[in-house]
């Protein structure tokens, strides 16, 4: 179950920060074209803005459900389990508190910007473009509580695997040196043999 909504929240995510990534683009070569047409657009940069805004945080909640923040894994993963999973706890506490205090502040920035409007779009609510404070911290924050199990088992230990690898290396050595031993063993006869006939002649 929790594999399943995992995947369908990942797919989710990435087709919203390529869409975004895909009207940036868009946005800023519109941008680039009709300023060199001499009919620059009024509205591009506030919309371009707008839009690196939601793809950092939109981003960020998709980066954090492949835990792929800066960090220190290995540092942590290195502690025996006593001191490793106090740390991520400790962690874990720190971010979770950080977005949903973000995500409070972003609530309570809805009543304030109240029925204020885009500059160059006087169509398109403020709200609509701050929405994405809440919403993506939140997005974090399930991000985060998916992939706390994960990180809570720790890192997978392959170490059998590779045990094996080089104790097939050593027997596939032995076997060589033991054909190596034969052909000395078959050498010093053919020179022996050689000998006695040199000899009998």
């Amino acid at each position: 179950m929790r594999r399943r909504f995992r995947e369908g929240f990942q797919r989710a995510l990435e087709f919203a920060v390529l869409g975004l990534m895909i009207g940036l683009a868009v946005v800023v070569v519109l941008g680039v074209v009709f300023r060199r047409l001499g009919a620059a657009l009024v509205w591009y940069d506030e919309v371009a803005s707008i839009l690196l805004a939601w793809l950092t945080f939109y981003g960020a909640a998709l980066a954090a459900l492949h835990r792929a923040h800066i960090g220190f894994p290995k540092l942590v993963d290195g502690l025996g389990p006593a001191l490793r999973r106090p740390l991520i706890l400790l962690g874990e506490a720190f971010v979770l508190a950080f977005f949903m205090v973000t995500a409070w502040a972003g609530w309570k920035v809805f009543g304030i910007l109240g029925g204020e409007t885009l500059v160059s779009l006087p169509w398109v609510p403020q709200r609509l473009a701050q929405s994405v404070i809440p919403i993506g911290a939140i997005l974090f924050i399930i991000a985060e509580l998916i992939t706390l199990p994960e990180v809570w088992a720790g890192p997978v230990n392959h170490g059998e695997g590779a045990s094996e690898g080089p104790a097939g290396a050593d027997g596939a050595g032995g076997e060589g040196a033991n054909a190596d031993g034969a052909g000395g063993v078959g050498l010093a006869a053919s020179e022996g043999e050689a000998e006695g006939l040199g000899g009998s002649s």
